[in-house]
């Protein structure tokens, strides 16, 4: 199972449009989850959140009567969404300024900034790598885990175009903890197998012509499996 690393999941977010809250239509602010769970203790499951901060916005500020009538708190609530979803709650603050400090709107800005240029830099790459078929570098940018994921799918692409044999076993055995790019490396693979007529054994994973018997490394009998 591939998991996604926060970067990923940033990288992720910031690729599409933010949320307006329900309630009053105001565009969500991104917000970073804190390190210690809060509300039920056992977290959101995601590293970021977008979270409506507008002052005006009805429900926090009928919130505020609302708890203080039903649970004596000085207390209110924002309208939360889980990045991606339609999926809309509550989450409770204690003041006006409750949770401001963990909205990082600024450092997304710049973030999405860095990491449209890091894009645009990597195509710029590759690109040349492209023109003089240089597979064995596309390989080293697909492997960089430090490469923009929109980066390192192109690379994975190319691999299917450029790459030789040699380079399945490197492919095969690196995880690479983004599901795009896992299925992208996948396509890769067959296309190279597919212009050097070979596969791999299904009993010993070396790579034999795609019309043998009998494996050479294994000796097993392959014809039809």
């Amino acid at each position: 199972m591939a998991f996604e690393t926060k970067e990923q999941v940033l990288e992720k977010i910031l690729s599409r449009e933010k949320p307006k809250c329900p309630h009053c239509e105001a565009e969500m602010s991104l917000w970073e989850v804190p390190e210690i769970a809060m509300g039920d203790g056992l977290g959101w499951g995601t590293p970021y959140l977008y979270i409506c901060f507008n002052d005006e916005c009805s429900l926090y500020t009928s919130g505020w009567k609302a708890i203080m009538d039903n649970f004596a708190h000085n207390a209110s609530h924002r309208c939360m969404n889980y990045p991606g979803t339609n999926q809309f709650e509550c989450i409770p603050v204690f003041s006006p300024q409750g949770a401001t400090g963990q909205i990082i709107d600024d450092k997304v800005l710049a973030a999405q900034e860095e990491l449209k240029e890091a894009i645009k830099r990597g195509f710029s790459i590759l690109a040349d790598l492209y023109v003089s078929k240089n597979w064995v570098e596309v390989l080293k940018v697909l492997l960089d885990s430090k490469e923009p994921s929109r980066v390192r799918v192109k690379a994975a692409e190319m691999m299917g175009d450029l790459g030789e044999i040699e380079a399945i076993e490197t492919l095969r055995s690196t995880r690479f903890g983004n599901q795009k790019i896992v299925e992208k490396v996948e396509e890769a693979i067959q296309k190279i197998h597919n212009r050097y007529f070979t596969r791999e054994c299904p009993f010993c994973a070396e790579i034999i012509k795609k019309r043998a018997a009998v494996c050479k490394h294994c000796g097993k009998d392959v014809a039809g499996v």
